[in-house]
């Protein structure tokens, strides 16, 4: 029992630092934001490693990218939307007795809900935080692209992994 707990915690704090890492290391400018590759990791993290690890990659990992690149005002709305796609992308792909493989409709439904989900979230979180539905919503062309872009890679990513076979050996090994 606490080796798994272990094992938990270890995996979650990967998985948090690599989607802070990746959400911080390419940013590009668009209205209110910035688009990066932080929503591939959040995609990864959900289809591998379930719902709950989706969430903690997804909200933590993303809000302290925003924290340690100066968007502070959106700290707690990407905690909660991140953290939200993450669990969302997780339930659906990972549901009681689906196994991981990148071909099922549920992967290509849940990393598209997650998306969706980012694409909602920052339009209402913007909305929100400079008071108009219209400023909100001049961000929704970028974050499309952005979340078209996560998926594409995700699905690059997530094949190359699947070849490899790294999804059956974490569920041997790890989960």
């Amino acid at each position: 029992m606490k080796e798994n707990k272990v094992i938990f915690i270890t995996v979650n704090a990967l998985l948090i630092a690599l989607v802070c890492v990746s959400t911080m290391v390419i940013q590009i400018p668009i209205p209110l934001g910035y688009m990066h590759l932080g929503n591939t990791c959040i995609l990864l993290a959900g289809e591998m490693f379930g719902p709950v690890s989706g969430l903690l990659a997804g909200g933590i990992g993303s809000a302290l990218a925003d924290l340690l690149t100066g968007y502070t005002q959106w700290v707690l709305p990407t905690l909660i939307i991140k953290g939200i796609m993450g669990f969302v992308i997780g339930w659906i792909i990972s549901g009681k007795g689906r196994t991981m493989r990148m071909t099922s409709v549920h992967t290509f439904l849940g990393s598209l809900a997650g998306i969706a989900v980012m694409i909602f979230g920052y339009f209402i979180g913007g909305s929100i935080l400079y008071g108009s539905i219209y400023t909100g919503a001049t961000q929704i062309p970028g974050l499309t692209l952005e979340g078209v872009l996560g998926m594409v890679i995700f699905y690059a990513i997530g094949f190359a992994l699947e070849k490899a076979k790294v999804p059956v050996v974490l569920k041997e090994r790890i989960l």
